[in-house]
């Protein structure tokens, strides 16, 4: 027993003096005495970047060893000893690693990105998680509509009169963007959900040759979209300029809701209006990203927009950091690719919404942009205040009542 007795109390003594020496160590970490520990995080510190919290490493990106203090090329360790493998990958890490690469281009001497995986991680978990909610949401919400409303129909009677409503350079202009727009995002969606969707389906091999044509297709129809968006702005930007008829029409809810309700409208209603504003815009913006992404060391988009909103003070407004106003290209590319996504999302969701109105939701309306010519009852019930202006200038003595 006396044995038993004296091996208790050293176990007792020796786990207490290690937890005495472990409590000076914390104690003198947590007091900003790293040194102690040859520079290493503290459990504040790993549990800050567990939670995507923004630390002070400044004691870590110096901590890249000395090559000085290694041993002279021609000693038996030959350069061993001065940088250990883990100093060279924080100094790769951090930038500080003397790295020379063949190719001149910027950004090739960068071997370690941390923000690569944060990309990585928004892309394969939120935004193609609520991304594709999103559309799967505008799906079931037209097909709801669609069973409570029921197609838009004609409700006089067809009068078998033409009404020219799009001349043949508008029809083309709409149909390229059209077009562009669809093989786009369909390569687009390939791109983000393919991973997910189409390797179980189809394997790897043949979902390489897929990803290849649709990031063939996407580089190049891309051109067609931006022309066909200049090309559809100069034709109706005129037609789109609200006016005070677009405040009545959005205030009966454009008469989709209620069967026998015909709000007045010119050549595009208040509807029409807010979809090509969106397209435009939104069209624009996904262009200037994507052309960021084809030429990312010429056209930089995000390190000059952050300048500017640090100057304008909206991260103070919004309780943030000042955005980062040095960014390298591979940051560049990563911010532009989500941005690009994340519109391309609200247009997709929108062009959905238009091509179901534009198509069985509306009986008549593809007509427009099929043949050019909608029936006159379709355009009487519709955009009135249209049919009246172009029934004035077809009979001037006429004299219809003046348009809102």
């Amino acid at each position: 027993m006396s044995a038993l007795r004296a091996l208790a109390l050293f176990a007792f003594f020796l786990l207490s003096t290690i937890g005495l020496l472990g409590s000076i160590a914390i104690a003198q970490v947590e007091d900003g005495v790293r040194a102690s520990t040859g520079g290493a995080q503290t459990l504040e510190d790993i549990i800050a970047r567990q939670n995507g919290l923004q630390i002070d490493d400044e004691f870590r990106r110096a901590n890249t060893g000395d090559p000085s203090a290694g041993a002279a090329i021609t000693m038996p360790l030959g350069t061993m000893g001065g940088i250990s493998d883990p100093e060279i990958w924080r100094s790769l890490r951090y930038g500080s690693a003397n790295v020379s690469a063949s190719a001149g281009t910027p950004g090739a001497t960068l071997l370690v990105q941390d923000d690569g995986m944060q990309w990585l991680q928004i892309r394969a978990g939120p935004l193609r998680t609520y991304g594709g909610y999103l559309l799967l949401a505008v799906i079931a919400l037209l097909a709801v509509f669609m069973l409570l409303r029921g197609r838009i129909r004609i409700e006089g009677e067809k009068s078998g009169e033409a009404f020219l409503r799009f001349n043949a350079v508008e029809r083309f202009g709409h149909w390229l963007l059209a077009g562009s727009f669809i093989l786009l995002g369909i390569s687009g969606l390939i791109t983000l959900f393919g991973r997910v969707a189409l390797i179980p389906i189809f394997g790897k091999e043949a979902f390489s040759v897929i990803a290849l044509a649709s990031k063939w297709v996407h580089n190049n129809v891309s051109w067609a979209f931006m022309v066909a968006l200049v090309l559809v702005f100069v034709c109706w930007v005129i037609h789109n300029v609200p006016n005070r008829a677009d405040l009545i029409w959005l205030a009966k809810g454009g008469g989709l809701f209620t069967k026998g309700t015909h709000p007045p409208a010119r050549k595009f209603n208040a509807g029409q209006k807010i979809v090509f504003w969106a397209v435009i815009i939104l069209g624009a913006s996904i262009s200037a990203s994507g052309l960021s992404l084809l030429f990312p060391f010429e056209y930089p988009m995000f390190a000059v927009t952050f300048e500017k909103m640090n100057a304008l003070g909206i991260p103070g407004l919004l309780n943030m950091e000042p955005y980062p106003e040095v960014l390298t290209p591979h940051q560049e590319m990563q911010y532009a690719q989500l941005w690009h996504s994340i519109i391309a999302f609200a247009m997709i969701a929108l062009v959905i919404a238009h091509i179901y109105l534009g198509s069985i939701g509306m009986e008549g309306a593809f007509d427009a942009m099929g043949t050019g010519k909608v029936d006159s009852q379709w355009a009487k019930e519709h955009h009135s205040l249209w049919y009246k202006e172009v029934k004035s200038k077809q009979n001037p003595e006429q004299n219809p009542e003046p348009a809102e």
